[in-house]
């Protein structure tokens, strides 16, 4: 009996997830599609009321910059953090206490990382409000689950393999990039991708240090920029044109998909291999 309401519970569980997950991007799509057009992805926001006409080609390059900003950035760290915490560090006080910092900066609200980049990258660093500082803000979001993830797909690679290559004698830097590295390229495409769709889609974390209400066109990342998640507040939230917030909102939806799509496609190819 008990075993039975357990599967019952679980199957019950992924329906409704699986079921909330279908409605939204079949609502956002319904809502949506209509008012997205070659001019809404490539023209500038236009109209007496702002986003009334025109498009949205600004938010899209701030967006999609200053999210691979952040997974260059924090990717890189993250990588190299989860490594020494893996492979280095042998002390268990040293690792709560670094484990407790980082569930730290993990649970702290979007608007107050964004307020911390933009009093150390804008001012402090002089990058003003830009696309980097954008960027490394995003950075500092999305660094406590790239580590975490990183630090679990390393944790669970077979010991045996391990201590294999230490007995006949390989360093362990050989060991890392040679077996390590290679067997977890799946999961860190998948965790970038994560972290490029939770970074892309953040608002309070770039509405201080990077994003502004119109810009032109700019692939200049010492310079501010729209932000398609900022777009959609602004839009929804003067209530004047709501149907191209629900165009923006697709376009998000439409970019985290495809990013997603794509990585798990290398991962399949690469698993192939």
């Amino acid at each position: 009996m008990n075993k039975f309401l357990i599967l019952l519970w679980v199957y019950f569980s992924a329906f409704l997830i699986l079921s909330v997950a279908f409605f939204m991007i079949v609502y956002i799509f319904y809502k949506g599609y209509a008012f997205v057009s070659f001019e809404f992805l490539t023209q500038i926001p236009q109209g007496d009321v702002f986003g009334s006409s025109g498009g949205i080609a600004p938010a899209i390059i701030g967006s999609i910059l200053s999210s691979l900003i952040a997974i260059l950035i924090a990717g890189f760290f993250g990588i190299c953090c989860a490594l020494y915490l893996v492979f280095y560090e042998k002390n268990i006080k040293y690792k709560t206490v670094i484990h407790f910092f980082i569930r730290c900066i993990g649970s702290m609200p979007s608007i107050v990382i964004g307020m911390f980049g933009y009093a150390i990258f804008s001012v402090y660093f002089g990058f003003s409000k830009s696309i980097l500082s954008g960027g490394l803000t995003l950075a500092i979001m999305i660094f406590p689950m790239i580590l975490f993830k990183f630090e679990k797909a390393f944790n669970d690679i077979s010991k045996e393999i391990i201590l294999s290559s230490y007995l006949l004698g390989v360093s362990k830097i050989y060991t890392i990039f040679k077996i390590i590295l290679p067997q977890n390229i799946k999961n860190i495409i998948l965790t970038l991708s994560l972290a490029f769709s939770y970074a892309i889609s953040s608002t309070a974390a770039v509405m201080f240090c990077m994003a502004v209400i119109n810009s032109r066109v700019n692939f200049n990342i010492f310079k501010p920029s729209m932000s398609l998640a900022n777009h959609i507040y602004i839009l929804s939230s003067q209530g004047f044109c709501i149907d191209n917030a629900y165009a923006t909102a697709l376009v998000l939806l439409v970019i985290v998909l495809i990013i997603l799509c794509f990585s798990y496609f290398l991962g399949a190819k690469n698993d192939r291999n």
